[in-house]
């Protein structure tokens, strides 16, 4: 038996934002937008929800300049509205009173079932966006993947860290204990 084609409606920011606006989307769900598909995203554990604070307190202390924004929309292109659970981006909450960010310098994803998603979907994304920095912090291994030197083809660097390892952001200037982001 043959398959019919049909045709697949791929969703441009603007009208993905109108859409939540209307209340398309349930309230109690969380979905996000990457490159003109609709996510649904999974509920957030208690043991995700504190690492993505153990996060946000270490890059709080990155410097002066930067405003470290958790769980919360960056727009990236015409099709992109991805959630990432930790950004860091140039300037202070007032400057995103009327728009989403549209760049940033470090992103961060806590994951356990979702690290596919975040490998093989988000990271790519931020690449192609220029993010200078992708971190991915693995529950499941307590592991901190670094991904850096962003590409049209993905990020070109790739390191994963431990509980005794330390790293400095790229636009950070203090050294932050991987121990420190992980359980």
């Amino acid at each position: 038996m043959a398959v019919s084609a049909v045709n697949v409606h791929r969703w441009m920011r603007e009208e993905y934002e109108r859409a939540a606006a209307a209340g398309c989307f349930a309230p109690a769900g969380r979905v996000e937008l990457i490159e003109g598909i609709v996510y649904d995203m999974s509920p957030r554990s208690s043991r995700h929800s504190a690492v993505v604070r153990l996060v946000e307190k270490a890059l709080n202390r990155i410097g002066t300049g930067w405003d470290v924004r958790g769980q919360m929309p960056l727009a990236l292109g015409a099709d992109s509205e991805p959630e990432p659970d930790v950004a860091v981006v140039a300037g202070s909450p007032r400057d995103y009173l009327l728009r989403h960010p549209t760049a940033a310098v470090l992103i961060v994803e806590v994951a356990d079932a979702s690290l596919a998603h975040g490998r093989k979907r988000k990271a790519p994304l931020y690449a192609r966006a220029g993010i200078a920095e992708c971190w991915i912090i693995d529950l499941t291994a307590e592991a901190l993947e670094v991904y850096r030197e962003p590409s049209p083809e993905g990020y070109r660097s790739h390191a994963a860290l431990r509980a005794g390892d330390s790293l400095t952001p790229l636009h950070g200037t203090r050294a932050i204990a991987v121990a420190d982001l992980l359980p």
